[in-house]
């Protein structure tokens, strides 16, 4: 609800909203939230690479299981399969998911601290990673991201940095 408030406000009632997705439950709670107070507002789910089981549930309208249960590094939005409840609720509410490598994830967790001073974990920074570098991919102007999750540990997030300077 905060979404389509502080979006409202500033004049924008039509957005793609870019939410970290693991089993639905942040994705669905979204979109739900915006379904009465702001209809043309899109969530997106966001996934990483090879653990894309909502992105190809919604593609073909059957929950879909990924092939591996862990190896990546957005470790916090890893599931099997979109959640029962879930699932029915992002088919109806949600546009396409959106599937990004793991480099974008550190990218965008470099981007996030340098430019903003925020900690995310790869996980919690897949959407700003989906804005910041699959722009072919949305379809309006107005962008909203949820970066949710700052548990990183020590060694990925200098990796990030390491990595990724920004200048």
């Amino acid at each position: 609800m905060e979404i389509a408030e502080q979006a409202i406000a500033k004049g924008v009632t039509v957005a793609d909203v870019l939410v970290c997705c693991g089993g639905g439950g942040l994705t669905s709670g979204i979109a739900l939230a915006l379904e009465a107070d702001a209809p043309k507002m899109r969530v997106r789910p966001v996934e990483p690479t090879d653990f894309d089981d909502v992105t190809r549930s919604l593609a073909t309208g059957k929950p879909q299981i990924n092939a591996r249960l862990g190896g990546s590094i957005c470790d916090a939005i890893i599931t099997p399969t979109p959640g029962s409840l879930t699932f029915p609720i992002m088919q109806r509410l949600c546009g396409n998911g959106i599937v990004v490598p793991e480099k974008d994830c550190l990218r965008a967790m470099s981007v996030a601290f340098t430019r903003f001073k925020v900690v995310l974990e790869p996980g919690g920074a897949i959407a700003l990673a989906a804005a910041l570098y699959h722009g072919d991919q949305l379809s309006g102007e107005d962008v909203i991201c949820i970066a949710s999750g700052g548990n990183v540990d020590a060694e990925m997030f200098a990796r990030a940095l390491a990595e990724y300077p920004c200048t």
